[in-house]
């Protein structure tokens, strides 16, 4: 993966930083990441410059920077106490932002994580739409694809999870798409998919070959950016000593 082993940050450490300016403005309401990149983002938006963020320790308490590596580890910095009943107030409220992961989106921003094929005979069974509707309709979402392909970017998913733009829903609020390979957004005349930066290394080609409908490109589409050398630290050395930068998304 030659193109993606930067001086300045790997892809897996740019695609951290992308979901952390997802939360930029958020101020102080749920942070809700799904998957490991999104949670090292909410971390780095906290530690930096959203630090009214709240973040869940996934059971019923609310957690300081740094996050613990597992839910049971005693030695996390307690601010709060959010059962899980307390969840669903603020999701009517509108006070969460989730990122979220999907099996199928499409240009629109619907997603799918129900079945592949026609519901009422599907191909494969998935993990059903959960709370992705309510989600969707209440409160700003976003979603992290750690791999970009045509089977993930549909022209019309096979079932709508969560709800897109097309739906004519006023609350819909998708605030962003981070990929492998890119940076998409719904910043468009009718509310469809663009992308609005590439990832170093990545062209508008591979984009569309790995795109299965006709996406459109931000003009003069920029690179995605870096992360600081204060972001790289925090990520290397307080966020995820583990190592981030030793995994590898596929590209």
């Amino acid at each position: 993966m030659a193109d993606a082993a930067l001086a300045s940050g790997t892809i897996d450490e740019v695609c951290a930083v992308a979901c952390a300016d997802l939360f930029r403005g958020d101020g102080e309401i749920l942070a809700s990441p799904f998957g490991f990149v999104p949670t090292i983002g909410a971390r780095l938006a906290k530690a930096t410059f959203e630090p009214d963020l709240l973040v869940s320790d996934g059971e019923a308490l609310l957690v300081a920077n740094p996050l613990p590596l597992g839910a049971g580890s005693e030695d996390k910095v307690v601010e709060g106490w959010m059962p899980f009943r307390t969840v669903f107030d603020l999701v009517w409220a509108g006070r969460r932002h989730a990122v979220l992961g999907a099996s199928q989106i499409d240009r629109f921003g619907n997603s799918n994580i129900s079945c592949i094929g026609d519901w009422s005979k599907p191909k494969a069974q998935l993990i059903g739409a959960r709370g992705a509707p309510g989600n969707t309709i209440n409160h700003p979402v976003s979603y992290w694809i750690p791999d970009h392909n045509p089977r993930v970017f549909v022209e019309r998913v096979d079932m709508v999870s969560g709800v897109g733009y097309d739906r004519r829903v006023d609350t819909v609020d998708i605030r962003g798409v981070v990929t492998n390979l890119c940076f998409l957004d719904f910043a468009t005349p009718d509310q469809s998919i663009r992308v609005r930066s590439l990832h170093p290394g990545v062209t508008i080609e591979r984009v569309r070959e790995h795109t299965g409908f006709d996406v459109d490109f931000r003009d003069d589409c920029p690179t995605s950016r870096m992360p600081t050398e204060e972001e790289l630290t925090l990520i290397r050395e307080v966020l995820d000593p583990t190592g981030l930068r030793k995994r590898e998304v596929r590209t």
